[in-house]
This record gives structure tokens, C-alpha cells and sequence, in this order.
């Protein structure tokens, strides 16, 4: 059989039979493009809200968080690098229907949760799975909340957003030479942002700050601006980056560094919030 084309986001893995793409979450079956990891839950916790981290969607309630495996960048400071790094061969899963996920979601409405969040890897890697939980959700009166990268093609995003409320995204960098060490590119990014907020979704965003990396004022000053002309109400998270998977001998962010661009980014954007300090 012949490969095959993943069209989800715009690596466009041109698939072998029988072989994974680069997010190692989408395979090649039978000579069609197949979520593997579709059900297939790494991670399910009760979270805050606030955690995703969300500020202004739904204050003060609880979300059901789930994960699976796969991502579709190769950030090297990546916080949960066990299961978003991970395929289908080494990632610890149980298979959960969507069905049972929103049952299970919606039995906890008593203990304040508001619905479900797509987290802990990339969720549109698996946007399938992700569509039908929301598509359930909304019956039970549940929300949906996506936390992604947004490196995801423009078919997939405008299928799916309709059924998401909320998204935290992250705009890792305002530069095109950190997004390409991480195998990904600014402006698909930029464009999931614009379209999210077009939708009507509610959308706030997340940059972690990596010392050396992203941490210049003038780059803060440039992403910040950028997102007031999208929408000056746009939240942004600056969190701090601690020493994980191939950055672990690296020092985290000095939390002064985290109040400056918190304060350089708060010249444009109305609502700014420091993270992991």
C-alpha cells in the first residue's frame, strides 16, 4: 500500500503503512490516516480551573482533565514530556469511550465541575476523540476547554471549534528561530489564535519564558502588541519555566524575570498574569 498524507497540522507526515507519523499519535492503517491514540487516556485528574490555566472562563469552578499521548512539536523544556513525547508502544493508557468520559465528567457536577479539559499532551493530535467528547458534553450541559500549542491546520480548527468554549494556547515565542528548534512556525499559531477569537471562542494565552530563549523585553513588547491587535481583553499567562526533560540541568526563570515582561506585556493587554511564581 502507498503512504499516505496526515492533514492535521502542517508537518503533513506523509505516512508508510503500518507506521506512526511525527506526533506519534496518527498512523497509517490500511492505507488511511488513523488516530491510535483515540480513547486512549494517559491522565485524568479534577483540576482547578485556574490550572490550565484559565482566569477568566468559568472563575472558581473545577474541569475533569484528561490526556493522552503524541504531540506535533519537540519543545526540549517540555512539562510533561513522559506522555507527550510518548507513542502508543511506551505510554501507560486506559482506553475510555467518550460516552464514559462525559458520564464520569458530568457525575462530578456536585463536587463544582463545570466540564472537560483536553490537556497534559497536544489534544488535536486527536482532535476526533476531543470533537466527540465535546459533542457529548454540550448534552449534559458540560463545557469543552482545549490547552494546545495551535499548531494545527486551518480544516481541522474551523471542524472542531464550534464545539470548543474555551482554549488556553500557547505562543511559545514571538520568533521564528525559537519555533523552528521546536519544529513548528509563529504564524500557524498566530492564525489558530485570530480564528479562535473570530469564533467567538473564549480564548486566553500562555508563554513560558525560557532564560535565554525568549526572555528579551523587546520580544515581550512585540507578542504583547501583536495580541492587542487581535484583542486588547486577550489574557496572557507569562509563567516561568522550571528544569524539565532535555533542559533539566538549566535554571529556572528568576521570578524578577517573570514581573518585568508580566509588566512589559501589561503596556498592551489588559489582563496579565504571572504564572508559577
Amino acid at each position: 500500500m502507498s503512504a499516505c498524507v496526515c492533514r492535521v497540522c502542517p508537518h503533513m507526515c506523509r505516512i508508510e503503512e503500518g507506521r506512526a507519523g511525527f506526533c506519534r499519535a496518527r498512523a497509517n492503517k490500511g492505507g488511511k490516516i488513523v488516530c491510535i491514540s483515540y480513547g486512549k487516556l494517559t491522565s485524568l485528574s479534577l483540576d482547578p480551573i485556574e490550572k490550565k490555566p484559565l482566569r477568566r472562563f468559568r472563575p472558581g469552578s473545577m474541569i475533569l482533565s484528561a490526556g493522552s499521548f503524541g504531540c506535533n512539536l519537540r519543545c526540549p523544556f517540555c512539562q510533561n514530556h513522559t506522555i507527550s513525547m510518548s507513542g502508543e508502544k511506551d505510554a501507560e493508557f486506559l482506553y475510555t469511550a467518550p460516552k464514559t468520559l462525559v458520564s464520569r465528567a458530568a457525575g462530578l457536577k456536585r463536587a463544582g465541575n463545570t466540564g472537560l479539559a483536553f490537556t497534559y499532551n497536544e489534544p488535536f493530535v486527536s482532535y476526533e476523540y476531543m470533537r466527540d467528547c465535546a459533542a457529548l458534553a454540550h448534552e449534559e450541559g458540560l463545557c469543552t476547554v482545549a490547552v494546545t500549542n495551535g499548531y494545527v491546520c486551518g480544516g481541522v480548527l474551523e471542524e472542531t471549534l464550534p464545539l470548543i468554549d474555551a482554549m488556553n494556547i500557547d505562543l511559545k515565542s514571538f520568533s521564528a528561530g525559537f519555533y523552528s528548534k521546536i519544529n513548528g512556525d509563529a504564524e500557524t499559531v498566530k492564525h489558530t489564535i485570530e480564528a479562535s477569537v473570530k469564533s467567538g471562542c473564549h480564548v486566553e494565552v500562555t508563554t513560558l519564558i525560557v532564560p535565554g530563549e525568549n526572555d528579551s523585553k523587546i520580544e515581550m513588547e512585540n507578542l504583547s502588541s501583536w495580541l492587542a491587535g487581535v484583542n486588547p481583553e486577550i489574557p496572557l499567562h507569562v509563567t516561568r519555566f522550571f528544569p524539565r526533560y532535555k533542559m533539566s540541568g538549566k535554571a529556572a526563570t528568576p521570578v524578577s524575570t517573570v514581573y518585568s515582561l508580566a509588566a512589559a506585556a501589561r503596556k498592551n493587554l489588559k489582563y496579565v498574569y504571572e504564572g508559577n511564581c
